[in-house]
């Protein structure tokens, strides 16, 4: 797993476990939905950046990819530099 993946598995879990503390220790009452849309708002970005870091990785068939620079070459056989490559 990523850093980036694990952060955010680390920050779901948090909201997870805070919402159920929240609505296991407050007692059932009819009022105004304050900060209800607070939280609401949370886990709705919460869903999004996480799409957004699940998509940015690339997708893995047999395994992790390596990447590693290798030396590119023009028409002429002439080095022109380095371009990363992953296999």
């Amino acid at each position: 797993m990523s850093i980036k993946t694990k952060i955010a598995a680390l920050a779901l879990a948090t909201l997870a476990v805070t919402g159920s503390i929240v609505s296991t220790t407050s007692s059932a009452e009819a009022k105004q939905p304050g900060w209800v849309w607070s939280v609401g708002a949370g886990i709705a970005t919460a869903a999004v950046v996480g799409s957004a870091i699940a998509a940015n990785n690339d997708p893995y068939y047999y395994g992790y990819h390596r990447c590693g620079w290798v030396a590119q070459y023009n028409a002429f056989g002439q080095y022109v530099g380095r371009v990363r490559s992953c296999y």
